[in-house]
This record gives C-alpha cells, structure tokens and sequence, in this order.
C-alpha cells in the first residue's frame, strides 16, 4: 500500500496533489493506496473521494518526516528539491518516485503534471463533483473567470502578483473576445475589490468557487494549485492564461519555484506582458537547467 498524509497546514489544492498523485503513483505500480486522516480534507462535502484502504497508526509532525510510520508501511519517501546559487529551493520530477517500493509512505508538494496527466480521465471521475454542489450560473462562453488569490498571498512578495498581471491578462483575453464580462473568484473579496473595481467580485465556499472554475470556457489564473485542479478536471475550458514562473513571477531569472508548474493547456504571461505556451516553456526551463545542472540533483 502506498500512503499519503492529509495535513491541517496544506490548502484544499495541496490536498488535492498529493491525493491524486498517490492514487496515480499506486494504480501505475499495481498497488494499494490508503489515506492518513481523510477527515481533515476541505472537500468531504462536495466529493465522494474514495480514500482507498484503511491506514492504522503512524505520528507526526505535519509534512513529515513521521515519528512512527503507519502500522505496516515499511518505507518513507521524501519528494526533493533543489538549491539554486540565489538560495531558492525549487522542486523538480523526481524520478524515484516512480521506484518507490510497496508499503511506503509520500510526502511531498506532488503537484508534477507529468507524473499525472495521463490518469487525466480517471483522475476527472475521482474528483467528480456531486449534481448538487456543481455551478453553472457563470458557465458562459462569454464569461471570463478570474481566479484571484490574495490572503495570505498578499504578504509574501514572491507570491503575490501585481496589478500589471492582471491588467495584461484581461487585455488579452478582450483581444479573444472584445465583450467578455469578467467574473472573479477570489478568498479576499476586499483585496480582489481594489484590483478589479470594474468587476463582480465573489467569495462564495470552496464547493461553488471550485466549480464555477471548473465549469469556466475562459479563465485568468492565480499561482495557485486549487484553480488548476478545478481546470484539470473541466469539460467546458477553452483558454486559460496564468503567470510564467508561477510562485516566482516576481523575481524569477528563469527558475520556476516548483519545476512542474509548467501545464499543459496554459498560456504563461511574463513580467514584460510577453506570452508563452507550455512547450516555450518547457524548452525554457531546460535550457535553465542545462545552463546550471550543477546545482541539479
């Protein structure tokens, strides 16, 4: 049985990474999968997740590594990272995930698309959400939806991205559509308020904002696991744009503060409002770390 752990600390998308990547990493490897605390998932009421066999025993601390493991699980395994000559720490595929033996347990970020995307389909029915949570009322062709993140965002510098991104983007998407209405979805609805003053701007629970942008057909995203997953799993979105770099759109010289948050489907804005799609991207990022491969384990 391979063993994820659900912890207080992780967001409802951290919690949906590493969720779907132990299920995928098990069905590849022909194992059993189980999950650590189940109850402390921020989506029991509109999933029906299966969390596979039961897990018994196992101690702390959140993000590991454990005190005890779990009763049987034999093994622990780690996701690295890497430390760049600026003292970034930037997490890479690891390759030996996908080596790991039965009864172990994984603790990680885990938010590779590579590791993922060809469970695509199955991964669309595990997350699938229940008739009467699903939101339809913004599922228009002629609705663009922004995913604005801001809280605790909103203190780190790294993180948080300025006003220019989020003009940039929806004068591109009015280039795709001149009578876009934009709608924004955000967990700071007075922040998100200041940057769109023009827009309607929601909060509504972590149910309705996930599927009003899963159910988007256009989107502008934040640097933020919770709406890609809610994109991952659509069958309605059409054209998504995000920030180049991810969690490092700020301050980036070409690292990516995870290495897998390059994904399919996305179209990544720089700081300079240039446009990038996931294979620019990718050749990019290889370039990067051919030019520096000594600091990559």
């Amino acid at each position: 049985m391979i063993v994820t752990e659900i912890y207080n600390g992780q967001g409802f998308g951290n919690q949906l990474a590493c969720y779907i990547t132990t299920r995928v990493v098990a069905m590849d490897l022909g194992y059993d999968f189980g999950v650590m605390s189940p109850h402390k998932f921020k989506c029991l009421d509109f999933m029906d997740l299966d969390f596979g066999k039961d897990v018994v025993g196992g101690t702390g601390p959140e993000g590991g590594p454990p005190n005890t493991l779990p009763d049987g699980i034999l093994h622990y395994f780690k996701e690295r990272y890497n430390v760049l000559p600026n003292g970034a720490n930037v997490t890479i595929d690891d390759p030996n995930l996908m080596k790991i033996v039965d009864n172990t347990k994984i603790d990680g970020i885990f938010q590779s698309e590579n590791q993922i995307y060809h469970r695509k389909d199955d991964i669309k029915k595990w997350l699938k959400v229940k008739p009467e949570y699903d939101c339809f009322e913004y599922s228009d062709p002629n609705i663009c939806i922004i995913n604005f993140r801001g809280g605790e965002y909103a203190s780190v510098g790294a993180f948080f991205l300025p006003q220019s991104y989020w003009d940039n983007a929806v004068a591109r998407m009015l280039k795709i559509n001149p009578d876009f209405k934009f709608v924004v979805i955000t967990d700071d609805v007075e922040r998100a308020s200041n940057f769109f003053p023009d827009f309607e701007v929601f909060h509504f629970n972590i149910a309705k904002d996930f599927t009003i942008i899963k159910n988007a057909h256009y989107a502008i995203l934040s640097n933020s696991s919770f709406p890609y997953f809610a994109t991952l799993t659509s069958d309605t979105i059409k054209y998504i744009i995000a920030p180049k770099y991810w969690a490092r759109y700020n301050i980036s010289d070409g690292y990516w503060a995870c290495g897998y948050n390059i994904f399919r489907n996305h179209h990544y804005i720089d700081r300079d409002n240039n446009i990038f799609t996931y294979d620019e991207c990718v050749e990019e990022f290889g370039n990067y770390k051919n030019n520096t491969k000594e600091f990559w384990i």
